[in-house]
């Protein structure tokens, strides 16, 4: 498969994983399993990944009132990745690449 990674998920939630467990999310294809996952963020980031949790997220319903009447439609369902790597790896978001921190 060619890479699943879509993009980093940077929300309160997801920023509070990385800083309190050291676990990242991203978007990722829907149709990606995980082991596509671990190999993409080990080649991308350089780093080594400890496990990895995936959620399937339904897309949201919307409604819109017009002058014609109701109109109804639906977001595309998506699909994300928690991973955790070993200790003492981190990734950065900006430069693409994996740091180590001594400790």
């Amino acid at each position: 498969m060619i890479n699943p990674l879509l993009r980093p998920l940077l929300t309160e939630k997801s920023t509070g994983l990385t800083e309190k467990k050291g676990q990242y999310v991203f978007v990722v294809k829907p149709d990606a399993d995980k082991t596509d996952i671990k190999k993409a963020v080990e080649k991308k980031f350089g780093v080594e990944v400890k496990s990895i949790r995936t959620i399937n997220c339904l897309g949201k319903s919307r409604a819109q009132n017009t002058r014609k009447g109701r109109v109804t439609g639906k977001k595309s369902d998506w699909k994300k990745a928690i991973i955790t790597l070993e200790k003492g790896q981190s990734i950065d978001y900006y430069s693409n690449t994996a740091q180590k921190s001594e400790g």
